[in-house]
């Protein structure tokens, strides 16, 4: 992420749902014993994901009017319990709720708060599939975030911005919304014929029907919910190919003439961060360029990173750089967003060395000079920036870089770059803590780094 540092209603039981449940009598029992958990246990955002189930695909149908802001949506879902289930959350708080069907037979369902809580008609065994269908109508609104920041789907005065980061998307689909369960997805955006609709991963299909236009599009690699978008309005949409990738780069009119130049350089940033991490991540890439100004900063949504204006060079190398650090190795606990800021910041003064700007040393030297009374740069540390109001504050940014760059000089060019390759290689699609990072810095260079660590990441103030 870059840009600007951001009643209780209850359902009823469809009738022959009821009846099910009256005839499932031999298990009700055990399903009042199985219910699934309604949180991941994330101490940042304890609300945030639920236990008992993985998630393996998502599949959204989205029909949206921006004219009267009505989204008519239905959402499959593909997942795999963990345990015996007798009921299971999602997390979710957008529009209306329709039906819940779970293995094609009519669920029960409620909400609270974020929490759609499911009952299917019999209890799921510990290891089985399922497929659970949400169809859900109305008018999404946008989340406030604790640090003040909206996410989720943010209406704009051609269609929709959405961008996820950290608790949006359950504003737009249901979800196990919580980095650790990722999940392949597809998507059948209709909208009207003189909009478009841009999502993740690849373009499948274009087809008008009569005033109205499907997209279709498909993410094949494992995404966090949070890095989904489905973003509707006036674009001008250029396919292309590099290196064997698709690029996909939609720019509203209004904001093509200052995103030109910036744009242009994808191809480069790419190429040069793949020699550097490793092979791109991903079959695709791109950019979204919209213009919602209530927004205020650009997210690394997979595949294509979303801006709400045109956006600098350095942000969409900034962006560039979580494809690998974000999306690909996405954080097991919100506290360690260090792993995404700090090594995307890094990635950035890298790139503008790479054009002939300033080393990485000498941005480091010259934020070494920076005096200990601007506290916003060093404060809160990065490594545990203290709670969900502080987790994009400019020190996660800044400082968490610095924390790269010390790292860098301490072990010396080959030893850094051979120990970012294999942190990105063993946990490509998966999630990681910087623990787990510390371990492997110290296991590649053969030296004790906690000191290091501890003044860049965890000790308050200046280093």
């Amino acid at each position: 992420m870059a840009g600007n540092h951001r009643a209780r209603r209850r359902h009823l039981v469809p009738a022959v749902a009821a009846a099910s449940i009256a005839l499932c009598a031999g298990a009700a029992t055990a399903i009042a014993l199985a219910p699934g958990g309604d949180s991941a246990g994330d101490p940042y955002f304890p609300n945030q994901g639920n236990t008992g189930y993985d998630v393996g695909h998502y599949s959204l149908e989205l029909d949206y009017k921006p004219g009267n802001g009505k989204l008519d949506a239905t959402a499959s879902i593909s997942a795999t319990a963990t345990q015996e289930l007798s009921a299971f959350n999602l997390d979710y708080r957008g529009p209306r709720v329709r039906s819940v069907t779970v293995g094609g037979q009519p669920a029960a369902f409620g909400r609270s708060g974020q929490e759609l809580t499911v009952t299917p008609a019999a209890a799921i065994a510990s290891g089985a599939g399922f497929e659970l269908v949400v169809a859900y109508r109305g008018r999404p609104r946008p989340l406030r975030d604790p640090d003040g920041s909206v996410s989720g789907w943010i209406p704009t005065d051609d269609g929709a911005f959405v961008a996820g980061e950290p608790q949006g998307s359950p504003t737009w689909f249901p979800c196990n919304d919580h980095p650790t369960d990722k999940a392949t997805f597809d998507f059948a955006i209709t909208v009207p014929r003189r909009v478009e609709a841009i999502a993740n991963g690849a373009l499948v299909e274009r087809r008008r029907h009569g005033r109205r236009v499907t997209w279709r599009w498909a993410a094949e690699q494992p995404m966090a919910a949070y890095l989904a978008t489905s973003t509707i309005g006036q674009f001008r949409v250029e396919r292309k190919r590099f290196d064997g990738l698709e690029s996909v780069v939609a720019v509203d009119p209004r904001e093509a003439r200052a995103a030109k130049r910036p744009l242009r350089r994808i191809k480069g940033i790419t190429r040069v961060f793949s020699r550097l991490f490793g092979p791109y991540p991903f079959g695709q890439t791109g950019a979204i360029v919209d213009r919602a100004p209530a927004v205020g900063y650009a997210l690394e949504t997979q595949t294509r990173p979303i801006y709400s204006s045109a956006p600098s060079e350095v942000t969409v190398a900034h962006e560039i750089a979580h494809q690998w650090f974000g999306d690909s190795v996405s954080v097991e606990r919100w506290q360690d967003i260090w792993l995404n800021e700090g090594f995307a910041t890094w990635a950035e003064w890298r790139w503008d060395e790479q054009l002939g700007g300033r080393t990485t040393g000498q941005v480091f030297s010259r934020l070494e000079r920076t005096s200990a009374s601007r506290t916003n740069l060093w404060d809160p540390p990065p490594g545990n920036p203290g709670g969900p109001r502080q987790l994009f504050s400019e020190s996660v940014y800044i400082r968490g870089g610095m924390a790269l760059e010390a790292l860098r000089q301490r072990i010396g060019r080959r030893t850094f770059l051979e120990l970012v390759r294999a942190w990105v290689a063993e946990h490509t699609y998966g999630n990681a803590t910087i623990d787990e990072f510390i371990a492997l810095a110290e296991a590649h260079s053969g030296e004790d780094l906690d000191a290091l660590f501890e003044r860049y990441l965890f000790k308050p103030g200046k280093p």
